[in-house]
């Protein structure tokens, strides 16, 4: 049996080509399986992943059979397919990618997005789920996955200026091209936006006549006393809905509420979705890499992707709610694609040390050139160099902790950013244990 790296390589030679002609085509000479099921559809710049993975839960728990389609993956194209929360097997991937395949024109070669989404779509109707969460991979309007007529409800979580290089120059181009994925008539849920981006989606659901919903924040409250969270954590309300949140982040105030906010919406339209569901979907949701603490050769670590500045000022908002006044030695790699010197700003304060690594197998910005750049940004650092690897970044920087403590003895915070990229490959080749810590 041919492995899924294998069949997928080659259709990495046709890069990012947005457009819907070839999956529509794709998708035809499948017998259109992603009319099979209802979706919910969500884009953003950030927090997809995590609306992504409470709706999946609280669905879970519900009791419905639910497919949740979302991307990039950190380790292995299986994290991308879910089945009520559990990935694909890998030989179950192989086998409908080769459907898949034998479906492709010779005359319309698809690229590998494309084909990993054709997959996702046959693979969720071949599996009779019942409701599907759907992930925009870029933009929206021309994205592989903006293929159904009529969701139950759309998402745009966020809006940010990532990706212009292929979206457009403007947050107004930005979020045209994410409001792409509204259909006439169907429910909004739309989050906080730049008021640029916030005029155009709302003239784009004016003129399709969507219900909309531009929810408030959840609102953080004490623990219940008989929770029943299986580990301790914060809760939260939302328009009188308590919940645990077990994702990490004032950010996810937010997240949650537009999740939360989403189910209202099934509810309307006649889904049994109870409270209770909704706190252990909510109380089970695991999405690894934001936030997570975890332990790299017996030394705590926090890891993030960070990938953006928007994600960037998620990142830099939780150290400083840690409030205990530490330095930080920041290990980077990042896509040369990004914008290196909003990150870095966002980031970056005098007293920290910075350890800067590729991003293997793609496309990195050189190790170097970022040296260079943050030295000039922030000429405070106690510690800027390159490093030729991960690993080699890492170690420098837990060997340096002990001469960078402050007045009170204490180590400097050590955190891996910069690429969700670079996060995979941590997990992948490290020797990480990458189950989360307290």
């Amino acid at each position: 049996m041919i492995d899924v790296d294998t069949i997928l390589e080659p259709y990495q030679r046709f890069g990012v080509h947005l457009g819907l002609d070839r999956i529509q085509s794709l998708l035809a000479n499948l017998g259109n399986p992603q009319q099979q099921y209802p979706i919910i559809h969500v884009a953003g710049s950030n927090g997809k992943g995590s609306v992504c993975a409470y709706l999946s839960g609280i669905l879970t728990a519900a009791g419905y059979r639910v497919g949740r389609y979302t991307s990039p993956h950190l380790v292995n194209w299986c994290e991308r397919i879910c089945l009520n929360e559990e990935a694909i097997a890998p030989i179950a991937l192989q086998q409908v990618l080769e459907q898949v395949e034998a479906a492709i024109s010779p005359l319309e070669m698809p690229t590998q997005f494309e084909v990993i989404t054709a997959a996702s779509w046959l693979y969720f109707a071949q599996q009779q789920v019942e409701i599907a969460i759907v992930e925009v991979g870029l933009g929206g309007r021309l994205d592989a996955t903006n293929v159904c007529d009529r969701p139950l409800v759309s998402i745009i979580t966020s809006l940010s200026r990532e990706h212009w290089q292929v979206l457009g120059p403007t947050l107004a181009d930005i979020a045209r091209e994410k409001a792409g994925i509204l259909k006439v008539g169907s429910p909004a849920i739309v989050g906080l936006l730049p008021a640029e981006a916030a005029v155009v989606v709302a003239e784009q659901i004016a003129a399709l006549n969507c219900p909309v919903d531009w929810p408030e924040s959840a609102q953080e409250i004490p623990r219940p006393t008989d929770s029943g969270s299986p580990k301790p954590m914060p809760w939260a309300e939302f328009r009188g809905i308590q919940y645990p949140l077990p994702l990490a982040g004032e950010v996810q105030l937010r997240n949650s509420s537009l999740a939360i906010a989403a189910v209202q919406v099934l509810r309307q339209q006649g889904w049994s979705i109870t409270d209770a569901a909704i706190q252990d979907g909510m109380a089970h949701t695991h999405w690894p890499g934001r936030l997570q603490w975890v332990h790299w050769q017996e030394h705590r670590l926090l890891i993030d992707g960070a990938h953006n500045p928007a994600a960037a000022g998620v990142l830099r908002q939780f150290v400083d709610r840690l409030g205990d006044a530490r330095s930080v030695q920041w290990v980077m790699g990042m896509l040369s694609t990004k914008d290196h010197s909003e990150i870095f700003q966002t980031l970056l304060r005098s007293g920290d040390a910075l350890y800067l690594v590729p991003v293997p197998d793609h496309s990195s910005a050189n190790p170097i050139e970022l040296t260079q750049l943050a030295q000039r940004q922030c000429p405070g650092l106690t510690h800027c160099q390159p490093y030729p690897d991960l690993a080699s970044g890492l170690q420098a920087a837990f060997q340096d902790s002990s001469d960078f403590k402050n007045q009170d003895d204490i180590e400097p915070l050590t955190i891996l950013c910069g690429s969700l990229y670079l996060i995979g490959h941590f997990f992948k080749h490290q020797d990480c244990g990458s189950k989360p810590t307290r």
